[in-house]
């Protein structure tokens, strides 16, 4: 009755949230360097000096001390991205940079150094920029070929050093930020339902081509997707709450469906119908996609709420989608409704529609941090709000493993090292165990603290999760 004994504890990053060096030893700007306020803000032509992203938290120069650190918790995993333009400084190069590519060595035999598992996503977030002006994003075919050179190259390079791979972080978010999600430069608001899913069809022919190629490449390598998991809940029994929420829930599953059955849905089939939307396929696309993914992983915040008619009730505030604010719930300082059940409700959600490994590949608490001295005379943060938030959460997937059956292989606490927020492009909203001294004016020391929290996830990993039933 516990967790299973190679459980994957750890944590997650991303590049373009913690590396900063946006232009040091070769690299190409990507869309993040140009989104200086986040996926909620303007986006500029060229990197700004308010772009807290352009220097990050200094991963680039400070990765040893902060894996470290990571092992110091006793992290048997750590999820984190390779920046394309990195390794492929416009996106659509014939050659490699070869000092972005000794860069990823350097990280990934000091993860191994300290027996800590790299789980790799290859594209987070962070299209090169080059990619999205010149050629719209995945709007355009010529992005697959793009991203397979990039995955033959990493695939030959590390694939001795990493096991675990994603394809696409949060796939399912183009439908809401088609730049972000999909490095589309063309407004949203000029964008048609027709444009998003040729999109989305162009990352999942790509994501297909890059597990059947990994498999080819590395053989007992294992590929993943990646899904915003947001799951609803009906306002009411009302039969037409019920059906808002399947329908709701079916934008999320959507992504997964294709990734993990390797064909498209007929519910979408029919939206397409009534639509009038054809895409753009080429002979043997969908004969591509039945090259799925190997395991599931997803982010998980927060749950929201759906009806028929959402203006009758209170909006909810949220991350990247929002739904109807539920009464039952409580918030954090960022209006994230607070549902660990929630989580153990989607593990079961995900494992009985695929019947695949899951992996939370993000998780925790974004709070306003107040960095203090403690009893031993060490600067900290007493956030037991945040120890708090992961107990209830982690008592929720051992639940889902224990009594439900659910197959969880893994657990990454987001920003397992104060970084900058993906959706706003903050610092303040910090969700660590580790307090890196950076302030929203892009002041501060760099220096790192141990939280109360990277205490108490020391000993969760210690136990094996035992810890969570004192």
């Amino acid at each position: 009755m516990r967790f299973p004994e190679n459980f994957l504890w750890g944590g997650a990053i991303a590049a373009n949230q913690c590396e900063g060096a946006y232009d040091v030893d070769g690299k190409g700007l990507s869309i993040q360097d140009v989104m200086p306020k986040g996926v909620l803000g303007e986006v500029e032509e060229e990197p700004t000096a308010d772009n807290l992203k352009l220097m990050g938290i200094d991963f680039y120069h400070r990765y040893e001390d902060d894996i470290r650190l990571f092992s110091e918790m006793g992290f048997r995993m750590l999820r984190l991205s390779i920046a394309w333009s990195r390794i492929y400084p416009n996106g659509d190069d014939k050659e490699p940079n070869e000092k972005g590519l000794v860069f990823y060595d350097k990280v990934f035999d000091c993860c191994l150094k300290y027996g800590i598992e790299p789980i790799v996503t290859l594209s987070h977030y962070e299209t090169p920029l080059h990619l999205a002006k010149e050629y719209d994003g995945w709007r355009n075919r010529s992005l697959i070929e793009f991203f397979l050179r990039y995955c033959r190259t990493v695939f030959g390079r590390y694939g001795k050093k990493v096991k675990y791979w994603m394809t696409f972080n949060e796939i399912n978010a183009v439908r809401h930020f088609p730049l972000m999600g999909a490095g589309i430069w063309t407004p949203k608001e000029k964008l048609t339902k027709a444009d998003i899913y040729q999109a989305a069809h162009h990352e999942f022919v790509a994501s297909a081509l890059a597990t059947k190629l990994l498999r080819e490449m590395v053989p007992g390598a294992k590929m993943g997707c990646m899904v915003l998991g947001a799951l609803s809940y009906p306002m009411t029994p009302h039969p037409d709450d019920m059906l808002s929420m399947m329908e709701r829930d079916r934008d999320c599953m959507f992504f997964a469906d294709v990734q993990a059955r390797g064909y498209y849905p007929s519910y979408i089939r029919r939206e397409w119908e009534r639509e009038g939307i054809e895409l753009q396929m080429e002979p043997g696309d969908e004969d591509v996609l039945r090259y799925t993914v190997d395991y599931i992983s997803f982010s998980y915040y927060m749950s929201k709420c759906t009806a028929a008619d959402c203006s009758k009730y209170q909006k909810g505030r949220g991350n990247l989608t929002t739904g109807v604010a539920n009464p039952y719930l409580k918030e954090s300082e960022w209006g994230w409704q607070i549902d660990p059940k929630g989580l153990r409700y989607t593990l079961n959600y995900f494992y009985d529609r695929y019947q695949k490994p899951l992996f939370v590949a993000e998780n925790g608490l974004g709070a306003n941090d107040v960095l203090i001295i403690g009893a031993d005379r060490e600067p900290t943060v007493e956030d037991d709000y945040r120890i708090n938030y992961m107990k209830e959460h982690l008592a929720q997937i051992k639940k889902a493993i224990v009594q439900d059956g659910v197959e969880v292989i893994g657990y990454a606490a987001w920003g397992c090292i104060d970084l900058v927020s993906a959706s706003s492009a903050q610092l303040k909203k910090r969700y660590g165990f580790i307090y890196v001294d950076r302030n929203e004016d892009g002041s501060g020391t760099l220096e790192r603290f141990r939280k109360k929290s990277f205490y108490w996830y020391r000993d969760i990993i210690s136990t094996n999760g035992e810890a969570l039933e004192e």
